[in-house]
This record gives structure tokens, C-alpha cells and sequence, in this order.
């Protein structure tokens, strides 16, 4: 392949030089990375001499690795680059201010200005003809006329400083979605071996020749070639677009691939390729090489959930059938923009319609009344030398319309979104929540029900052995090794020893006194506890028997439930070991050790007992029960690939019970979920037993419930037809009960999750949340509202299909996730009773006013203050409230809730009346009040008056001091509750409080505004706190008397949005408005798409394989292996609004990410 970028070849002399000290050079490497399979084991062998002789090249120990010396790192980080990625340029601030202004109110505001301008400087010659009519009166008559200029720049004034503020909010919030990203690549590690000891690395450290150990759900960092393999299979679909997973070994095909996913099995490779030189940093590379082609790639390359691109490194047929799957995919429903997205651009689409019918019916009836009293009623005619004049009051009219309209629309509503995300997003950090897509935050709000995994979310996955059964005697505690035959607990130790992930391990505490550290799989973990515990050393055999001596490994997965690893033996044949779930393992043994350490027979009664009077009793403790067995093949060798016939006829070495406690925060957390209204479920691979006593203990299960605890087995029985199908009806009356869901598999967990989001049961949609760190819950965490994956626990592949991910695998974060899902929501509702008072107020002021005295009380620019400025601090102001207790103690709002409840509508008209009737009360009756010339019928470029000042900063004051009444959307009485608490929210107000009075005094001609007495200045002060006081008069009305009220910014119709979204990018509300033809343009379109945009922005590029990622598990449809029921949506898929319309992926692999179950 060539390369398209200058850079990422060792070009400089200095990597030139140091080229030479290795074996072979970077496109060696390269050439060599792109053969696959037969080819690439033939290159190796002839030109390379092996594997062994590629490391001795790269000078690294295929066992030790690299030595870690500084200086060498820095050699290979010159000669083959760094394992970095160059992230695409973010947008200048330039560019943002560009975007801003292609608003289109704020482009008619600049020609209305510019017009008002070039007017006000051109003097025509019959300009002061008396004939004209007024243009303006009293002694200041000409200075006035000159400063006519004013009040046009003042309007392009403030539209500079709207634009520049909402491109300073555009580009913080990019600047924090990159931070957020480069955390999420900084969490990313991969063990490496340096200096034979094993180490976790950020992915960005590692270099070529670097020894990789990798196992079962990893994504992988670079290119390497397998050095030793146990039974690895590779997930390359985000290369080749193959589902089916490619099986690796030395003599077939040890090419392994960056951004590829390790299904099944462990090894060991060396590293031959890292950052823009390996096989993904190719492709990122050409994506990038022409600017030009950027447009058309983000078109190709945008999918359903996610970027996810389909590129064939090689040149083959199967190029030709992915472009076909991909013109499939493509004509798919995309994915719904969030629940709340969706109700905002409505509610801005009803708003704008109602603000363009206002503001044209301003401009007209200004125009019609100006021409019909001109022209008809004063018969005047009409001079060419007056058309300045006109054509100057015709502007004026029109500046006003504009005005109304900007007022009309609450552009600060898709800031207030913005703000909110990014601000809980930021603090969730700090509960423990990495969000990698914004809506999941706002998502979590709704949730209805969350299906948990048990071991490390519910429990604290510190497992130990805490009894054994060991030739016909059960132990409640650890014996003394003593009591074994030598025979017996030789067999106990090597069977545990060899027989589990060599990455396990336990190692001494950091801290004196501490518990040992488990390092690897926990379950592994607490079997070499219990090696330990016998007094024995598991890494003395472990230095005996090395990785490379091991036969085969059949490593652990979801459908065997077991793993198995075989040895030769010192005096011939070979044995097995195997371990694992114990009463699947016992089905497969026939014989058993006895006391004296003898193998006797192992009859179906024999096991039945040991069931009943064992296994159910440790499972009933809440304990995991394992069995140990082996079994030797002394004769012939047999055919290693019959799986069945191997792991048969086993002997019972013991059976273990281990212990993983509930962690202690747990029952309390689920005790909130209840009160919240949200239902747990427990799904998970134990035993149901097991499972049942879990989730008595962490409060899912209380005693005298009438709840399900089913088993995997039982479950598909109970939702399948004949056919094997799974029935939505059948389905609907098992999951509203079933709270335990044990011994299942991912694919069961998938089929619950659809399950309980596609049912029609209640009265409103299920939000499910998903939690699970397995690669094999990839499906249900993408099919679920909203994904968790685990950050410890979890491999690669489950966070890389989650939406947020737990930093500290536990429970109660979910239920942190959950306060500050409702807490955006309850923000943008505050935000928007708030906005909406402000709207419906200056609106029909403007209009009324406009019409009786042909001039608006509240002045363009006196709008855009109180308009933009306002909004975008109050957005601030409201949008940063902490969240509180109190938030869990409602049930969720639900997905068809409307924004604006009946309460809130109560409050907006409440307080509207109370702002009409003093703000049309000063301005018919205020010269009176105060004893002071009258604004009203104002010639054109009169100077400011002190009454319409007064107006304006009553106005002004009365919304400062319902933003405090804001505070509170349910009808509480106490509006300051917790008010302290919001440094944003008090600095906010006492801000707007001091830029006003700067306005009022000294704004002087571009703000229309004179200043004011200090008595003055008290009674707007008095008319503004009475808006607290109407407040509390509002509240004490019951809602329910007001039935007349109606609720607005309702979710949209699943049907309607399906059938429009037929091949639309996006399902973007607003735009299918605009398709219908029912509205040409509004203010906050223009806002809400670079919202979504940022939003997507942020959703397609969470790390730096996001874009070769993601689809493997939404793309790729398996249909062969899916169950029927949902293998036939090749079809476009009718989706819920917000949830991935994906076809599930096939079973595959294990539900828990563990190697035992």
C-alpha cells in the first residue's frame, strides 16, 4: 500500500540512521502486515526464518519483551512511529463565528440594520418638506436627526456580540468534548510484557517490538504476529466487514490486526506495527490525505450509530458485497435523536410558527395603519422627494417584526441543552460516570427499569473459597492441607495452577496489612486463594509447566461453560484438567475421588445427592459453586477438535463454594431505585440458587414478593413457540415479574432487553438500562437505551458499545446517573418556563404596543438585551442547578411526557398576566404615575423618554426576579431553597441586576434609555419583587380546578417519525416540519443543528477506533443465528424513538467477561 502522508514514513536522517540497527525496516513491516493467512506464514518462514527471527530483528525476547530502557523506546518511537493517531483539526474560532451567522433571523436582522443605516445617513433634498409628515420635532430637531445612525449600529452591535458569544459556547464545548475524549483514549490500556514482568500500558506507549499479551474481549492497539496462541479467534469485521470470526495459529494465519476484537482465547504477539503505520492508521490516513474528499467521506461514513466505516485492505471480491450491505444498511431508520432533543425541536418549531405569524402581522398591520392615516385619512400625496422618509418608517415597522420574532423564539433553549449536558456531564466525572454520549445522561432520567449484571456491580468482586467438598466430605471452612493425600491435593493444585489464565495472579498488598491483590479473573483469583490457603505455591508449578509447554487450551466461553487445558505427561499420554460451573461439570464426570484419593464411580444418583445435599445448600448461601475434575488419555491420541467426546468422562477432583459479598452501599442504592420508581433486575450466569440468595440480600427479592427468579432454560421455554421463535405476547407476561434471570447467555440477556423496550404492556414505553462488561453483552448494551459497561471489569468491545461507563464498577453510580438524568431534565424545563414568561410577555407587548401607539414599547435593541443576553445567562443560571435527593423520590417522567406540565403552564401564563398588566399599565397610564412626559406616538428619531426608560426597566426587573420563581417547577412554595448551593445562579442575577442599572444610566441613545431617579429606580425595584409575591399566589392555586390548561412540547408519534425518517440521516423533528412546507424559516434551526451536530461529533468519535468499531455489532447482521423472530429484519427496522434500530448480533461467547462462570 502506499502512503499518503509524508510524515508517517521514516523519511528524516535521523530515523535513517537508527534504521539500520534493526533487523528490517518500517515498510518492510508494512508490506508484510498486509499479506493474510498461507501468504503471510509463507513470507515469514522464507524471508524472515520464523517468528522467532522477526523478534530477534526487532531485538526484543519473545518471553522477557523489551528491556523498557528510555533510550531504546525512544529509538523505536523515531524509526516506526508512535501508536498515536492525529485527531482531525478541531474548527477555528473563525469558522465557529462564520457558523453562527448564518442564522437567518440574525441575517435579516444585518439588512435591516444596514438598511436603517445607509437611510439615516442620507439626506434627501425635500427630506424636511413639511408635507412629509413628521420626522422629527422640538429644539434638538436636526443633532436628533443626526444621531439617527444609532439605533441601526447598535443592532449590529449586539448581532457581533450574539454572534460572538454563541461561537466562544461552540467552541468551549468542543474543547471539552476533546478533553472528554482524550480521558477516554487515557483509560485505554494493554498488558505488556517489559522485562518479563507483566505490565498494564497506555496504548499510546506502546512500540514496535513490544510483546502483547492479549486475551478474550480485548480491542487490539497495534499490529502484531502471534507468538503463541490458546484456541484465538478474531472479530476483523471492522476491517473486512466478515462476521465470521477468524481463527489464528502459528502454522495458518498469526496476522493480527489493530482494532480488531479477541472473541475467544489468550496468546502472546509481537508488535510490527503501531499508530498511522498500522492497518487502522492506513485507513485513517487516506481518510485524511485530500481535504476535498472530507465531505463525501462523512457522508459515506455516517451510519446508524456512529461512524462506522467499511474499508477492504485487500483487494478481493468481498469489497463489492460489503458496498451492497452497505447500501442495505444505509436505507435503515437512523438512530432518533435523544427523547429530549426531539421534544425541544418541536416546541421550537410550534414556537417559531407562532412568532413569523406575529411578527408579519406586526409589519402589516404597522404599514396599513401608517399608509391608510397618511394617505387617507390626512389626504396627503405622495412626493418622490418624501420616499426616503417612508421607505425610513417602513424600515423602522420592519426592524420591529424582526424584532418580535427574535423575541418570539427561545434560541437560548438549545444553549440551555448544551450547557446542562456539558455541566453534568463534567460533574458526573466526579460520581464515578464516564459519559461517552451526551444523550444517555439526559436518557438515564427516564429509565424504567435497569438489568444489572451480579458479580462487581452488585457485588464486590473480592471473591473467596469459603468451603469445599473434597472426597465425600463437605468443609464449611478451609482445612489444613493435611487432611488430603498428597495424591489428592497434587491433583488440586495442578488442576488450578495450570488450568487457568497464567495473567491471573495474586499478588502482595501495597498497602501493610491489606488484602492481597487480585490481579486477572476474580474467579481464577480465589482458586489460587485457595491453593495458597492449602499452604502450596501455584507459580512453582506454574515455572514447571510454562505457556509454551501447555498441548491445548480450550479456553472459557458463554456456551461451554468451562475451560479445559491439557498437558503432556513426563511418562506419556497427556492429561486434562478441567473447572467450571459445577453442575454442568458434574453431568460430565462418571468417576470421583474418594477419601483415600482412589477413583471410584460417579453414578446419576450419586450426583443428584451431591446436588441436593451440596451444591443447593452453598448456593442457597449465596455462594458460586466450582468444579475441579481431569481426565487422562493413556492410549491413543485423540481427535482434539470432537470437543463432546474430550470433556466426558471426567473424574471429580472437588467442588468448590466461593464467596463474593454484596457490596455494602447496594441495598440502600436499590432501596432509592424502588422509591425512584425504577425496577432492578438481576441477570447473570450463576447457578439460580446462587442468584436467588443475592438478590435477597441486596433487596431485589423480599421475602413474601410474588416474583420470578427463572433460569436461562426456563426463560426460552416459557417466550418460544414451536418454532423456537420468541413471542411478544408470551414475553409480556413473564418480564413485568421477573426479577432474577440466572444461568443465562448474552444472548438471553439481548432477547430480554428488546423484550421489555418493544413491549406495548402499560401505559408508556419501558427505558431500559443495561450494565455489562462481557464482549458477548456488546448487543444488549447496544440495544438497551442506555449501556453501561464496566471500567475495571469490562473488556474493550463492552465499552466500546456502551453510552456511559462506570469508572468504579458499582451499582450505586447508576443510581448517581439517574439523579443527574432527571436533574437536565428538570434544568431545561426550569429554563423554559422561565424563557417562555419572557416570550409570550415581549411579544405581545411589541405587537400591542406597535399597533395602538405604531411604536413598541421595548425598543430592537432594549429586545435583543433583555432577549439574548438574558437567555444565554439565565440558560447558565438554570441549566447548573446541583441535583438533589428530592429528584429520586418521584417516579420517571417517561418518555411521552410533555416538557411543559400543566403546573408550569400555570406559572408562564400566571406570571405573564401580572407582567401585561403592569407593563401596559405604565405604558398607558405611567406619565401619570410619575408625573413625567409621555413616550407614547414618538416621532422618528425622537430622543429617549423617561417613561418608556421606565418601562423597559421594569420589564427588565420583573424577569430577574422570576428567574428566581423559576427555580421551581412543581408548584413548590420555597423558590430560594437551596439557592446558596448555586454560585452560577446568585453571581448570574446580581450580574444581569448591575449590567442593567449600567444600561439604564448611561446606555443612553442606542439603548433608548434615560436615566432615572432614584424613586424611580425603587418602584421598578418594588414592581419586581411583587413578581415573588405573585408567585407564591400562583402556587397556592391547585392545578387540578385549572382545567382549561393544556400541556405543550409533547414527544413525537413512533409511527409518524418512522415513516419520515425513511432514509434520512438523521430523524432530525424540525426538518420533516420544513419537508411539509408548513414553515419557511425560524430562529432556533439553525442553533439546535449544530447542537445535534456536536452531539454526533461527540458520539462517532469517542476514541480513536470509534470509526472502525462500532459497527461489528449494529452492522453486521448475522441473520443465520439469530432466533427467528427478529432474523427476518433484513427489512428496515420500525424503531422507538431513541433506541438503535440494529439487528441483534449472534450468540456469541460469554455474558460476564469471566473464565469460569
Amino acid at each position: 500500500m502506499t502512503n499518503p502522508s509524508g510524515h508517517s514514513l521514516a523519511g528524516n536522517s535521523v530515523s535513517e540512521n537508527y534504521e539500520g540497527e534493526f533487523g528490517c525496516t518500517l515498510m518492510d513491516l508494512r508490506k508484510l502486515m498486509e499479506l493474510r493467512s498461507a501468504d503471510a506464514v509463507t513470507q515469514i518462514s522464507t524471508h524472515y526464518g520464523g517468528v522467532q527471527d522477526i523478534c530477534a530483528r526487532l531485538k526484543t525476547s519473545p518471553v522477557e519483551g523489551l528491556s523498557g530502557n528510555p533510550t531504546d523506546l525512544e529509538k523505536r518511537r523515531l524509526v516506526f512511529g508512535q501508536n498515536v493517531i492525529p485527531p482531525k483539526k478541531p474548527k477555528t474560532f473563525l469558522e465557529l463565528v462564520w457558523e453562527a451567522l448564518q442564522d437567518v433571523t440574525l441575517i435579516i436582522l444585518e439588512i435591516a440594520a444596514i438598511i436603517s443605516l445607509v437611510l439615516s445617513f442620507y439626506r434627501p433634498p425635500g427630506g424636511d418638506n413639511e408635507m412629509c409628515g413628521q420626522a422629527s420635532s422640538g429644539p434638538d430637531e436636526e443633532e436628533e436627526a443626526e444621531t439617527g445612525w444609532i439605533e441601526g449600529a447598535a443592532i449590529l452591535t449586539s448581532v457581533i456580540i450574539v454572534v460572538l458569544v454563541t461561537a466562544f459556547n461552540d467552541w468551549s464545548k468542543e474543547k471539552q468534548f476533546r478533553g472528554l475524549q482524550s480521558r477516554i483514549e487515557l483509560e485505554q490500556k494493554f498488558c505488556i510484557i517489559r522485562n518479563g514482568q507483566l505490565i498494564q500500558l497506555p496504548v499510546a506507549e506502546i512500540v514496535v517490538g513490544d510483546i502483547a499479551q492479549i486475551k478474550y474481549g480485548d480491542l487490539l492497539p497495534a499490529d502484531g504476529i502471534l507468538i503463541q496462541g490458546n484456541d484465538l479467534k478474531i472479530d476483523e469485521s471492522s476491517l473486512t466487514g466478515e462476521s465470521d470470526h477468524v481463527k489464528k495459529s502459528l502454522d495458518k494465519d498469526p496476522m493480527l490486526l489493530s482494532g480488531t476484537h479477541v472473541m475467544e482465547g489468550s496468546g502472546r504477539m509481537v508488535v510490527t506495527a503501531v499508530g498511522i503505520n498500522s492497518q487502522t492508521g492506513i485507513i485513517f490516513t487516506l481518510l485524511g490525505a485530500s481535504e476535498e474528499d472530507e465531505e463525501e467521506n462523512k457522508k459515506k461514513a455516517k451510519t446508524q450509530d456512529g461512524v462506522a466505516l467499511e474499508i477492504q485492505p485487500l483487494n478481493s471480491q468481498e469489497g463489492i458485497d460489503i458496498e451492497e450491505r452497505e447500501k442495505k444498511v444505509n436505507k435503515m431508520p437512523k438512530k432518533e435523536k435523544s427523547v429530549l432533543q426531539g421534544k425541544l425541536t418541536r416546541l421550537a418549531v410550534q414556537i417559531g410558527k407562532a412568532g413569523l405569524i406575529m411578527s408579519a402581522l406586526t409589519v402589516v398591520i404597522l404599514i396599513l395603519y401608517f399608509v391608510i392615516d397618511n394617505f387617507v385619512i390626512q389626504g396627503r400625496a405622495w412626493l418622490p422627494e418624501c420616499t426616503p422618509v417612508y421607505i425610513q418608517y417602513f424600515v423602522k415597522f420592519f426592524i420591529i417584526g424582526v424584532t418580535v420574532l427574535v423575541v418570539a423564539v427561545p434560541e437560548g433553549l438549545p444553549l440551555a441543552v448544551t450547557i446542562s449536558l456539558a455541566y453534568s456531564v463534567k460533574k458526573m466525572m466526579k460520581d464515578n460516570n464516564l459519559v461517552r454520549h451526551l444523550d444517555a445522561c439526559e436518557t438515564m432520567g427516564n429509565a424504567t427499569a435497569i438489568c444489572s449484571d451480579k458479580t462487581g456491580t452488585l457485588t464486590m468482586n473480592r471473591m473467596t473459597v469459603v468451603q469445599a467438598y473434597v472426597g465425600n466430605t463437605h468443609y464449611r471452612q478451609i482445612p489444613s492441607p493435611d487432611v488430603f493425600p498428597p495424591k489428592v491435593l497434587d491433583l488440586i493444585v495442578n488442576g488450578i495452577s495450570i488450568n487457568s489464565a497464567y495473567t491471573s495472579k495474586i499478588l502482595p498488598s501495597e498497602k501493610e496489612g491489606g488484602l492481597p491483590r487480585q490481579v486477572g479473573n476474580k474467579t481464577e483469583c480465589a482458586l489460587l486463594g485457595f491453593v495458597t490457603d492449602l499452604k502450596q505455591d501455584y507459580q512453582a508449578v506454574r515455572n514447571e509447566m510454562p505457556e509454551e509447554k501447555l498441548f491445548k487450551v480450550y479456553t472459557f466461553n458463554s456456551v461451554r461453560k468451562s475451560m479445559s487445558t491439557i498437558i503432556r505427561k513426563p511418562e506419556g499420554g497427556f492429561r486434562m484438567f478441567s473447572k467450571g460451573a459445577s453442575e454442568i461439570m458434574l453431568r460430565k464426570c462418571n468417576r470421583i475421588l474418594n477419601k483415600e484419593g482412589e477413583t471410584i464411580p460417579f453414578k446419576s444418583k450419586d450426583r443428584d445427592d451431591m446436588v441436593h445435599n451440596v451444591i443447593e445448600p452453598m448456593a442457597n448461601e449465596g455462594l458460586r459453586t466450582i468444579c475441579i475434575a481431569y481426565r487422562d488419555f493413556d492410549d491413543t491420541e485423540p481427535m482434539w477438535d470432537n470437543e463432546n467426546e474430550i470433556l466426558t468422562e471426567l473424574t471429580c477432583i472437588a467442588v468448590v463454594g466461593i464467596e463474593d459479598p454484596v457490596r455494602p452501599e447496594v441495598p440502600d442504592a436499590i432501596n432509592k431505585c424502588k422509591r425512584a420508581g425504577i425496577t432492578v433486575r438481576m441477570v447473570t450466569g450463576d447457578n439460580v440458587n446462587t442468584a436467588r440468595a443475592i438478590a435477597t440480600k441486596c433487596g431485589i427479592l423480599t421475602p413474601g414478593d410474588d416474583f420470578l427468579c427463572l433460569e436461562g432454560k426456563e426463560f426460552n421455554r416459557l417466550i418460544r413457540n414451536e418454532k423456537g421463535e420468541v413471542e411478544q405476547e408470551k414475553l409480556d407476561k413473564i418480564w413485568p415479574k421477573l426479577r432474577v434471570l440466572a444461568r443465562s447467555s448474552p444472548t438471553d440477556k439481548h432477547t430480554l432487553v428488546k423484550g421489555i423496550i418493544d413491549s406495548t404492556v402499560g401505559e408508556q414505553r419501558q427505558v431500559v438500562a443495561v450494565t455489562g462488561d462481557g464482549t458477548n453483552d456488546g448487543p444488549a448494551l447496544k440495544k438497551a437505551d442506555v449501556g453501561f459497561a464496566m471500567g475495571i471489569a469490562g473488556t474493550d468491545v463492552a465499552k466500546e458499545a456502551s453510552d456511559i461507563i462506570l469508572t468504579d464498577d458499582n451499582f450505586t453510580s447508576i443510581v448517581k446517573a439517574v439523579m443527574w438524568g432527571r436533574n437536565v431534565y428538570d434544568s431545561i424545563s426550569k429554563f423554559l418556563q422561565f424563557q417562555l414568561t419572557v416570550n409570550v410577555v415581549a411579544v405581545i407587548v411589541a405587537f400591542t404596543g406597535a399597533c395602538i401607539t405604531q411604536d413598541s414599547p421595548l425598543k430592537a435593541v432594549q429586545m435583543l438585551w433583555v432577549n439574548l443576553i438574558m437567555d444565554t445567562f439565565a440558560s447558565l443560571a438554570l441549566a447548573t442547578e446541583p441535583p438533589t435527593d428530592s429528584l429520586l423520590r418521584r417516579r420517571p417522567y417517561g418518555r411521552n411526557k410533555p416538557l411543559i406540565s400543566r403546573t408550569m403552564m400555570k406559572n408562564i401564563l400566571g406570571h405573564a398576566v401580572y407582567q401585561l398588566t403592569v407593563v401596559f399599565f405604565l405604558v398607558f397610564a405611567g406619565e401619570r404615575l410619575f408625573d413625567i412626559d409621555s413616550g407614547r406616538k414618538a416621532p422618528l428619531h425622537s430622543p429617549p423618554s423617561q417613561h418608556y426608560t421606565i418601562v423597559f426597566n421594569t420589564f427588565v426587573l420583573m424577569q430577574l426576579f422570576n428567574e428566581i420563581n423559576s427555580r421551581k417547577i412543581h408548584g413548590e412554595k420555597n423558590v430560594f431553597a437551596g439557592i446558596y448551593h448555586n454560585a452560577i445562579f446568585c453571581s448570574v442575577v446580581l450580574g444581569t441586576f448591575f449590567c442593567q442599572i449600567f444600561i439604564v444610566e448611561f446606555g443612553g441613545k442606542p439603548f433608548s434609555c434615560t436615566s432615572l431617579t432614584l424613586e424611580q429606580w425603587l418602584w421598578c425595584v418594588f414592581i419586581g419583587i411583587g413578581e415573588l409575591l405573585w408567585g407564591q399566589v400562583i402556587s397556592a392555586i391547585p392545578t387540578k380546578s385549572l382545567k382549561f390548561l393544556k400541556e405543550a412540547g409533547h414527544g413525537a408519534d413512533k409511527e409518524e417519525i418512522t415513516k419520515d425518517a425513511e432514509g434520512m440521516e438523521e430523524i432530525d423533528l424540525a426538518e420533516m416540519e420544513l419537508r411539509r412546507g408548513q414553515i419557511l424559516w425560524f430562529r432556533g434551526l439553525n442553533r439546535i443543528q449544530t447542537q445535534i451536530e456536536v452531539i454526533n461529533t461527540f458520539q462517532t468519535g469517542a476514541s480513536f477506533k470509534g470509526v472502525l468499531k462500532r459497527q461489528n455489532m449494529s452492522q453486521h447482521l448475522d441473520v443465520k443465528l439469530v432466533p427467528s423472530s427478529y432474523s427476518t429484519a433484513v427489512a428496515p427496522v420500525k424503531s422507538p424513538p431513541s433506541t438503535s434500530s440494529a439487528v441483534t448480533a449472534p450468540p456469541m461467547g460469554n455474558q460476564s467477561g469471566q473464565s469460569v462462570p
